[in-house]
This record gives C-alpha cells, structure tokens and sequence, in this order.
C-alpha cells in the first residue's frame, strides 16, 4: 500500500513536468527563482495560462512559492530534477544522432 502511494506522487511529478510551458520554466528556474512576470515573458502565453501551469507544479512539489508586496517568485523545489533533465536531454541527443546516421 505504502508502495503504491509512494508511485502516485512520483506519477503525479511526471505529469506535471509532461508539457512544453511547463519544461520550459523549470528549465528557466534551474538557474535561480524567477518571477511570474519573467515566466509569462519566457513563455508568451497570458498571466492566467502561466498561473495554471504553475499551479500545477507546485501542486506537484516540483516549485516553492515566495510572494513579496506585488510580486510572486517561484523556485525549483527539486534539486535532483537538474540532472534528469540532463539525462533525458542526452537520451534524446543520442537517439537523434542514431536516426540521423541511419538516413545517411
């Protein structure tokens, strides 16, 4: 049971990370917090779009909230995710160069 719970939550963390927007700020905020304001810039989407997405994240643990006065910056809240990322990346680097020789 214990198990099972524990796998819930890891789901939860994928699913979260599963969009585009999503990467796109936790790869933004790997290099320190950002905020709402430099994520809807980086992202392009409305205030409100950029709210759910993070919402979902920290929902799922992977971002920390700080609001000061007006503003609101959020942070990774994961530190190991810096170097999944990384290791998907290069899977994803190695598998394109295998389809690249392949056509050659």
């Amino acid at each position: 049971m214990k198990n099972n719970a524990l796998l819930i939550e890891q789901a939860k963390i994928f699913k979260a990370l599963g969009h585009p927007s999503r990467l796109i700020m936790v790869k933004a905020l790997q290099s320190g917090e950002k905020c709402v304001c430099e994520l809807q810039q980086l992202i392009g989407d409305d205030i409100s779009t950029i709210s759910k997405h993070l919402s979902v994240l920290k929902e799922a643990g992977i971002v920390t909230v700080d609001k000061r006065g007006t503003n609101v910056y959020y942070k990774l809240a994961i530190c190991c995710l810096d170097t999944f990322l990384s290791c998907t990346e290069e899977l994803i680097k190695s598998k394109l160069q295998d389809k690249i020789s392949i056509l050659r």
